[in-house]
């Protein structure tokens, strides 16, 4: 476990959390800016010496009321927004430069395995980084910060600063990363698609104070949270890939409650892979529809029902045991069906967008 608790304050706010974090995987730290994000990130980097703080990384105590490591006796890696390169040095010399970091026998990933993760074979020669696109920047940077051979990596908006050509070139890079590593990442974004393609757990923030930390299928879909009253609401259903059906051109998902039919994925079957429901694409009806053109009929039961502005209604759904999901229907159809909590329903999934 990452067992983090700060308090600090700023003019404007005050930052004030007491986090477990899994030591493993991807926890996002999610909010509008000023939330206290960066507050936090930098806290777990010892750049803010906070009076009030303990770090407990996997057993090692960074910081208590006896104890502070500075930022360079930490052993994590941190990406920041700007790439920040060095420009007199070559591509190799600026991931080599991670390496200098950490003795030769204590190195945990290896030059070979980071250049291959991230694509840079072909621009390690280039002598001036700074003629690079800023995807391949950012990617330079994130194999500096793990030749280093970090043991927490820190990320903050490494994305925010790149067009969405960018952006989509350097996703795959961070999936592929989040695969292959473990080493557990802290990622700072106030984008919920990068959230949704990448974080494991997730930490919502508000005015410098975590109202949210958990697994982010669950966070996702709780009635009480920010995330299920925006426009774009969300569910994350994990899925493996089990079946291709050629003659129709579908792939079949399945997931523990139930199964979804989706265009077919180019992917070998028992692939996992995460599928992303909106919100206001999941129906509901009382009886098994009967000659419906959706394919996605799943059985649910009725968690908790909230008013969401004048018309509508959120309703928290769960499937089979332990699924949750997010359904938007109107008011009147609400009423029209006398939905209550407890109600066994039938769920119609209209789309899924596929995250590989």
């Amino acid at each position: 476990m990452i067992q983090a608790r700060f308090q600090l304050a700023y003019p404007t706010f005050a930052l004030q959390v007491d986090l477990d974090l899994p030591a493993h995987g991807v926890t996002a730290l999610f909010g509008h800016s000023g939330s206290g994000k960066t507050s936090l990130l930098r806290c777990l980097a010892g750049l803010e010496k906070t009076a009030s703080g303990y770090l407990n990384v996997n057993g090692e105590i960074w910081q208590d009321k006896t104890t502070f490591l500075p930022t360079y006796q930490r052993p994590l890696g941190y990406v920041f927004q700007e790439a920040n390169l060095f420009p007199h040095l070559s591509v190799r010399q600026n991931l080599e430069y991670g390496l200098k970091r950490i003795p030769a026998a204590a190195r945990q990933i290896h030059f070979e395995q980071v250049v291959l993760w991230l694509g840079l074979t072909h621009c390690l020669d280039r002598k001036n980084p700074l003629g690079l696109s800023g995807g391949e920047k950012q990617r330079v940077a994130m194999g500096r910060a793990l030749l280093s051979s970090p043991r927490l990596l820190l990320m903050d908006e490494p994305l925010s600063g790149l067009d969405e050509q960018s952006k989509a070139e350097i996703m795959p890079y961070l999936e592929q990363m989040h695969r292959a590593l473990d080493i557990p990442v802290i990622y700072v974004s106030h984008s919920l698609n990068e959230v949704l393609q990448l974080a494991d757990q997730i930490v919502v923030l508000e005015q410098g104070k975590a109202i949210a930390n958990g697994p982010i299928q669950t966070v996702l879909t709780r009635l009480d949270l920010p995330l299920s009253q925006r426009e774009d609401a969300s569910s994350i259903l994990e899925a493996t890939l089990a079946f291709h059906d050629q003659a129709y051109q579908l792939s079949r998902l399945d997931f523990a409650g139930g199964h979804l039919w989706v265009s077919q994925v180019s992917a070998p079957l028992g692939s996992v892979v995460r599928a992303c429901v909106l919100a206001r694409d999941v129906s509901l009806a009382t009886a098994r529809p009967e000659g419906s053109s959706i394919n996605n009929i799943l059985s649910g039961t009725i968690t908790e029902i909230q008013v969401f502005g004048a018309a509508q209604l959120n309703v928290s759904l769960l499937l089979g045991d332990s699924v949750s999901l997010l359904s938007r229907i109107t008011r009147l159809s609400g009423d029209r069906l006398g939905l209550k909590v407890g109600m066994q329903v039938f769920v119609q999934i209209k789309s899924v967008s596929l995250i590989l």
